[in-house]
């Protein structure tokens, strides 16, 4: 296990916010997935109108349909914020050399992400085999995962082939794919398949998959109202959520393909930070450095922790006790609960 340094000077206030202008026009990209469907709800609802009118700003909210690439189009500053995971956020913004912040901690994956066989079998029967994934995403990293509880590696299979979650679908219904990787809503549609087996899913690895709103870090310290908005709308939409509005969760599960049922079954899976004070916990626990630690060892091995990446320890990420994994002079990803606990303490 690595060495966590702690420092006083490492404050999220200092993330050279100096370099960003304050704005009023804001833009933030999400992508299908169980846990950011809200993020399309409070656009088409008008709630996140109503909470940046309040601050006297305008934030749009925008689908991509692919996933890596709305990340790729946030890194370029085409995006203000995203909805990434922990790890592709690491790997790609904040290696990429663009400070990060993950304003909101929405859920982890507790079943939404699988890994799936044709036919019977268990993770043993992977050996051999190609397996369809978004390569050097989440996906790979739960295969990694489920390969070694059983002794494997990647280099048991025959190759991983890299496939948009846009065509994940209809790869499997082809007769080359013999498994695949991938999420929620994908893994409910391909689990209707008769043929297809599940053999490993983000349970098997709770609190690893984190599913976040991450916004720039100097655009964040110019503009606190941003960040004021974006977890104010988010927090109201919780509560309907949590109150279990079948309006608003219909409206979810139809944008996103599903009915009802379907999207409440995906909510299932999924452990949903309704409550921000859960979210503020989860952020402060001393499990988060330790989860990123073995992230960041994933992503050096595949070679995608920033180019030319010496170590593990390439990028920094600092915790908001102002602890800090990897390098404490190239601090690219910040965990806070500012603006959570803002909403905790009903002060946004």
């Amino acid at each position: 296990m690595k060495t966590f340094i702690t420092t006083t000077a490492i404050a999220f206030c200092l993330a050279t916010g100096a370099s960003a202008q304050e704005k009023t026009e804001f833009r933030v990209a999400w992508s299908i997935y169980v846990g950011w469907m809200p993020w399309g709800y409070l656009e088409d609802s008008g709630i996140m109108d109503k909470w940046a009118d309040r601050y006297g700003i305008d934030v749009e909210i925008v689908q991509i349909n692919d996933y890596v690439e709305s990340i790729n189009q946030y890194t370029a500053g085409q995006f203000d914020g995203v909805s990434a995971t922990n790890m592709d956020t690491l790997s790609i913004p904040a290696g990429g050399g663009v400070d990060t912040t993950a304003l909101i901690v929405g859920d982890y994956s507790n079943g939404n992400d699988a890994v799936i066989i044709k036919g019977d079998g268990d993770l043993s029967s992977l050996a051999g085999k190609p397996v369809n994934l978004v390569e050097l995403s989440v996906s790979h990293y739960l295969l990694a995962r489920g390969l070694d509880s059983v002794g494997l590696s990647e280099a048991d299979l025959d190759g991983v082939i890299n496939t948009s979650d846009a065509d994940m679908i209809a790869a499997f219904s082809t007769d080359e794919v013999e498994a695949v990787v991938t999420w929620n809503p994908l893994v409910s549609t391909i689990l209707e398949d008769p043929t297809a087996t599940k053999l490993f899913d983000s349970a098997d690895i709770p609190g690893e998959i984190i599913d976040l709103m991450v916004v720039n870090t100097e655009t964040l310290a110019a503009n606190p109202d941003f960040g004021k908005a974006l977890v104010g709308a988010w927090y109201e939409v919780m509560g309907l959520m949590a109150a279990g509005d079948e309006e608003v969760l219909s409206a979810m599960a139809e944008a996103s393909g599903t009915d009802l049922a379907g999207y409440q079954a995906q909510l299932a899976s999924t452990e949903m930070f309704y409550d921000p004070a859960e979210a503020v916990a989860f952020t402060a626990s001393p499990e988060l450095p330790a989860t990123m630690v073995s992230v960041a060892e994933f992503l050096f091995d595949k070679g995608i922790l920033g180019e030319g990446a010496p170590s593990a320890d390439f990028v920094g990420v600092a915790y908001p006790d102002g602890t800090i994994t990897g390098d404490p002079n190239n601090v690219m990803f910040r965990y806070v609960t500012t603006y959570m606990q803002m909403a905790a303490d009903g002060s946004l």
